[in-house]
């Protein structure tokens, strides 16, 4: 799935009016019915519903929403900010509630009449849509603050009004709806991925409305939000014959003194993702730790007890990761620069291979064409420079990924695959339970295992990111988020090659 700009959606509209061909009454109708499906599926008939709508086509798709709720029991009632130019559609809208005589909008311009809800209350913003370009003013900014206070369960059409639709200011000092629930017209818009965002959009979904495939075919735009299908497309089948040397052999540096975790979970789960062969390179004293906790894999024993520091030969390997739990003492240091003297295929680098780099700048330099980068967010920092927002970051992620040819994951709830082409794919999977000791380290053993079984390195990233979600997703409906660890992740890895394969 694209995500597109708000003028490409404008566009888009426009397209599908023109050569569906349908009117733009009806295509509101369309939207809200979707909408309508939505809601009522998931809030129950006893709640009082408050929808609040603006002036334009955000504010028509509300009033269509309340006349639907209406005709199937809900308790319904309709307020409309008064303008002097209403939306052709909302007036029209307007009228066909009228006619149906259930329900008389009520208009409201000024503190004296806004209305009274209950904490209880579901409330519908259908105020303003992702067109919106400067903060509200005015009585429109006294009734997003008057509705944020209330403390009711607020559904946002479209997108929260007051949000814009791709980079907001932070800190964001404008009134901005606080949604529970956001409701998305045929894409995410990009706004809602980043971070600083989640406190006004909540759980956010997408309302397919069918808008024209071959506009949103032909239109171009560098985001991708990476669903199911996407990634189902990019998993080769396995052949009959195969055997082990089909799907590569991996070599995994990690773990240092206190940190042979690090290396138990990459290896793990760089076998569960499909890899024909791996080998831990490990400090001599964690040898035994990793035979007793993995059989499979072939482990290699630095020349020192407690850290890396050095590799001879990487040319039997088909994927090289570095970092996870390896320190950042000055012998593993100088043992970094050697392996990457040695690398002439992409090599993923983690944890405290990016932190080794952060304080060595030159070595981005160093780095094979196409290696992966996984850092989270004050390791991107470290490495490029302080950020202030999602929206910053990923600028600068998409700068820095070109410069250097590199790919760069930018860790968090939807993180990002950026590729040198400036392309980044969204995920669409995981959730707030991964934010545990040793997720990182699950992910970096995906993307190796995936490299050295062939993919490119951007699908590599792109089905490795989908997939630790996904088993992430599928371990928190058994443990739930508060207890997943990392290793409930590996363990649940299987499971999602398998849903997916189906």
């Amino acid at each position: 799935m694209k995500i597109f700009r708000c003028h490409q959606i404008r566009e888009i509209d426009a397209y599908t009016i023109k050569h569906e061909p349908i009117p733009s009454i009806d295509l509101m109708e369309r939207a809200a019915f979707e909408l309508f499906k939505k809601i009522v599926a998931i809030y129950p008939y006893a709640k009082r519903v408050q929808v609040f709508t603006g002036p334009g086509n955000n504010g028509g798709d509300g009033v269509a929403l309340a006349r639907m709720l209406v005709m199937v029991g809900y308790n319904v009632s309709l307020y409309v900010i008064e303008s002097t130019s209403y939306s052709k559609d909302l007036e029209e809208n307007l009228q066909r509630i009228r006619q149906q005589g259930i329900v008389s909008p009520t208009f409201i311009n000024h503190s004296s009449n806004l209305p009274a809800i209950n904490s209880d209350d579901l409330i519908v913003d259908a105020l303003f849509g992702s067109g919106l370009t400067r903060p509200l003013q005015g009585f429109s900014s006294l009734l997003v603050n008057y509705i944020n206070s209330i403390g009711a369960c607020v559904v946002s059409v479209d997108i929260p009004s007051g949000l814009f639709g791709e980079e907001n200011p932070v800190p964001n000092s404008n009134e901005v709806i606080r949604a529970n629930h956001t409701f998305s017209f045929q894409f995410p818009k990009l706004s809602f991925i980043f971070s600083e965002n989640d406190q006004y959009v909540g759980k956010w979904e997408v309302v397919n409305i069918g808008l024209h495939p071959a506009i949103m075919a032909s239109l171009s735009s560098p985001f991708y939000f990476t669903d199911l299908e996407f990634v189902k497309m990019r998993i080769p089948k396995r052949l009959t014959h195969s055997h082990k040397g089909s799907f590569g052999h991996c070599l995994i540096i990690a773990g240092s003194y206190g940190m042979v975790g690090a290396s138990i979970l990459s290896a793990k789960s760089c076998l569960k993702s499909g890899a024909g062969l791996v080998t831990v390179h490990v400090p001599k004293d964690a040898v035994m730790a990793m035979h007793a906790s993995l059989p499979e894999v072939i482990v290699q024993a630095d020349s020192n007890p407690h850290f890396f520091t050095g590799i001879e030969s990487i040319n039997k390997f088909t994927s090289v990761a570095f970092g996870s739990g390896v320190g950042q003492g000055s012998q593993t240091l100088s043992g970094f620069k050697k392996l990457l003297s040695l690398c002439t295929r992409p090599a993923v680098i983690d944890a405290d291979g990016l932190n080794l780099i952060a304080h060595n700048k030159d070595l981005l330099n160093s780095l094979p064409q196409n290696s992966v980068l996984t850092p989270h967010v004050g390791e991107f920092n470290r490495l490029f420079g302080e950020t202030f927002s999602g929206a910053e970051r990923l600028n600068v992620a998409i700068k820095m990924a070109k410069k250097h040819s590199v790919i760069i994951v930018v860790k968090g709830a939807n993180t990002q695959v950026v590729c040198p082409n400036g392309q980044v794919f969204v995920n669409s999977t995981g959730n707030p339970g991964m934010a545990t000791a040793g997720s990182g380290d699950v992910l970096t053993g995906i993307i190796a295992s995936l490299l050295a079984q062939g993919y490119s390195p951007c699908d590599a990233c792109v089905v490795g990111v989908f997939i630790h979600g996904y088993a992430a997703d599928l371990a928190a409906e058994t443990f739930g988020q508060q207890s997943l660890v990392a290793s409930d992740i590996v363990s649940h890895l299987g499971f999602a090659f398998n849903k997916l394969l189906q």
